[in-house]
């Protein structure tokens, strides 16, 4: 709670204003980041440009609300912090999310665009690598979180195109 209110400019006793309690705060970011990635789930899929496009506008998204936005980060992923009422809210939000994605690669793979796959299997590991980089990256590290961005939907997506 020090940490985030330090990067929020506030003390932490004007964090518990908004929030009774750090797993509510926890809370707020997985909800905030997963409605704001099914947002860009439901952008992607309405856009009707091919699915490697599709695809890589999500990952962009997923990986701009991560590392890009305070809410976003590692707390995205802390899902076993959480009591059990918000956790199962959480999971059944989070698997919405999931389906989302797979579904653009099923669609890819039944088009012909991407390999034949485990739509289900490619899924978990592409959101898997996506959900690392909160591990990982650093806002003072050599590249911008758009470019990691950039850089993962087209690695990602290449290892899909048939």
């Amino acid at each position: 709670m020090r940490e985030i209110a330090r990067a929020a400019d506030l003390s932490a006793a004007n964090l518990y204003y908004y929030f009774r309690s750090k797993h509510e705060l926890l809370y707020f970011c997985q909800d905030h980041s997963l409605d704001r990635m099914m947002e860009a789930c439901r952008a992607a899929h309405a856009s009707r440009t091919a699915p490697a496009e599709r695809l890589r506008r999500v990952i962009r998204a997923h990986l701009t609300c991560m590392l890009d936005e305070l809410d976003g980060a590692a707390a995205h992923t802390e899902v076993d912090a959480l009591p059990a009422g918000l956790r199962g809210q959480i999971v059944a939000k989070r698997d919405r999310y999931e389906r989302a994605v797979r579904r653009i690669v099923a669609a890819g793979s039944r088009a012909g665009a991407f390999v034949t796959c485990d739509a289900t299997l490619v899924t978990r590991a592409l959101l898997g690598a996506l959900n690392w980089t909160a591990r990982w990256f650093r806002p003072d590290g050599p590249r911008a979180p758009a470019a990691v961005a950039d850089a993962y939907a087209e690695y990602l997506v290449r290892g899909l195109l048939r």
